[in-house]
């Protein structure tokens, strides 16, 4: 019962750090969505401080604020300010927790697939570490460079620079964790500017004002900069991280054009909305562009054939081997085969089922071996799966689950 007692924790422990990463990153795409909204509201009125650029009057929750920016900062600062530094860094520190607890302990499910990279386990995390780190690093040294005094310039290259990435993604990883890997790379840009430029530029401002120096005005534009970018990417990345949860996005031929255009998408959503918010009134073509790419995205995902993970299973076998190696593996693949197979297969005879579901092929054994894990979470301790019990798996068929599972880990000794 080790091996299932471990399998259940292991589970919870990855849903309950996705939850916080949730809450937390709803907290600080709140914060990021409002500040932009507010700057872009922003009216200058007569009768202003000085140093005020533009204040915007709200009502919410029974009451009405009146809130006021300074361009660079005021004359002296009040006694307590809040800084929104932590839900940015919350998010991105449980993204990487999420990422560890699913694509590196699971590496070669969820990671490495051989039919599109053979490597081996630490190479696959080490190339994923790598490959987020850079991401920052480019985008810093374009933001500091000539590139970077040209707004839209710099768009377009970073644009270009997420583009090759989502290709070069896919000819490295699976298809899920190449999609998951591009919003990991965007979000890690997103969190350094928070930490390398925006709030310390504020803390600088901040020193300058306690020692009497007037401070840099290019420090607030650096770090409007950052965040307007920030605001900008976001949608994207929110995308990406929910891809994971249907095959159509991440495992079809064009899944890295299909990725570009997401980008794309997020940045007309957020211009129609800033702009909105900037006094501009609504704007008809962002939504009307933005449908126009949805359809093509839609037609991309059929247009080309990746196969669903499994098939080329030979690549995989001695992987698989372990868990094939115990008496009570027979039953188990019965069970699956009976119960599972016509909707987990390369073509699915199942009336209303086109593709294989999440991409999961569950029709030999070396596939059955492989998803050993997920088939004891979804069919076995649960009753996910089958939907509804549509092929009414019995409850000493699962047992049967449970026990191949308990005894394949028990024998071989391997972790999750």
């Amino acid at each position: 019962m080790f091996a299932e007692d471990l399998a259940v924790m292991w589970e919870w422990l990855a849903f309950g750090v996705r939850w916080l990463h949730v809450i937390v990153g709803i907290a600080w795409i709140g914060s990021s969505f409002y500040f932009i909204a507010l700057d872009l509201g922003l009216k200058k009125r007569p009768g202003l401080p000085e140093g005020v650029s533009g204040e915007e009057w709200q009502v919410h929750g029974g009451g009405f604020y009146r809130m006021q920016k300074y361009l660079v900062a005021p004359p002296e600062l009040p006694e307590h300010m809040t800084w929104f530094k932590w839900e940015s860094y919350s998010t991105w520190l449980t993204g990487f927790a999420m990422l560890a607890i699913v694509y590196y302990a699971g590496a070669n499910l969820y990671l490495i697939d051989p039919n599109v990279m053979d490597l081996p386990v630490w190479g696959g995390i080490a190339l994923s570490m790598a490959s987020i780190g850079v991401g920052w690093v480019l985008y810093d040294l374009l933001c500091k460079s000539p590139v970077g005094k040209s707004q839209n310039g710099l768009m377009i290259v970073l644009f270009a620079i997420l583009v090759a990435m989502a290709w070069g993604y896919t000819q490295v990883f699976t298809g899920r964790a190449a999609l998951l890997h591009l919003g990991a790379f965007t979000a890690t840009i997103m969190t350094a500017n928070v930490f390398f430029i925006i709030i310390p530029n504020q803390k600088i401002v901040v020193a300058d004002l306690l020692a009497g120096k007037t401070p840099d005005p290019r420090l607030g534009q650096q770090a409007k900069q950052r965040s307007l970018h920030n605001n900008y990417l976001t949608l994207p990345v929110l995308f990406l991280m929910l891809s994971n949860h249907y095959p159509l996005a991440f495992a079809t031929e064009y899944n890295w054009v299909i990725a570009a255009l997401i980008f794309l998408i997020g940045v007309l959503i957020r211009h129609y909305f800033n702009t909105l918010h900037g006094g501009g009134g609504h704007l008809a073509w962002p939504w009307a562009l933005s449908a126009a790419l949805f359809i093509a995205i839609m037609w991309l995902s059929t247009a080309g054939r990746v196969p669903a993970s499994g098939e080329g299973d030979q690549a995989s076998l001695a992987a698989a081997q372990p868990m094939m190696a115990v008496e009570s593996f027979a039953e188990a693949r019965d069970v699956v085969l009976t119960r599972c197979s016509m909707c987990h297969t390369a073509e699915p005879v199942w009336e209303g089922v086109h593709r294989t579901p999440k991409n999961v092929v569950l029709d030999n054994d070396a596939t059955i071996a492989l998803n050993a894990r997920r088939i004891v979470m979804q069919a076995g301790l649960s009753h996910a799966m089958p939907p509804a019990n549509v092929t009414e798996i019995t409850d000493t068929e699962r047992q049967a689950l449970v026990r191949w599972y308990d005894e394949a880990r028990a024998a071989s000794g391997l972790a999750l």
